[in-house]
């Protein structure tokens, strides 16, 4: 929990058993929404509550330690990976979401065909389509 403890002290947070909790919970299970996180939160600390939680999310997302994705018809996720501009793929069937990496070259995602005088430092992709699992159920 080292690595945990130092991301947290590099944007100045302090470092609380509820942060180190939430961060290896995220760390270990991409993509996974509040629910989720409290029960594995709770795995480890059983007596935090939803709010302290729901406090940690915010704090580490407002210090970009986590991403919150938020795909449209979809509960809100959250994930450790913050150092690029990557896009997700989401099934339409179960709700799976798996990282997916920009298609190539530099940045080519922030390319905008009109950019209407913004200065755009990021971009947000979301793949929509039928999970393996999902596919397999179907034939």
């Amino acid at each position: 929990m080292s690595d945990l403890a130092a991301q947290l002290r590099a944007v100045s947070l302090r470092v609380t058993r509820p942060r180190l909790a939430v961060l290896a919970a995220l760390r270990d299970h991409p993509h996974v929404d509040t629910d989720t996180v409290i029960a594995l939160v709770r795995a480890d600390l059983p007596s935090v509550s939803h709010q302290a939680v729901y406090d940690v999310l915010r704090a580490l997302t407002e210090a970009r330690l986590v991403r919150r994705i938020e795909p449209a018809g979809a509960t809100a996720r959250y994930e450790t990976r913050v150092d690029d501009n990557h896009h997700h793929v989401v099934c339409r069937s179960c709700g799976a979401i798996a990282d997916v990496d920009c298609a190539a070259g530099h940045a080519p995602c922030l390319t905008a065909s009109d950019d209407h005088g913004f200065v755009i430092d990021e971009a947000e992709v979301v793949y929509w389509g039928t999970c393996p699992d999902c596919s397999e159920g179907r034939s």
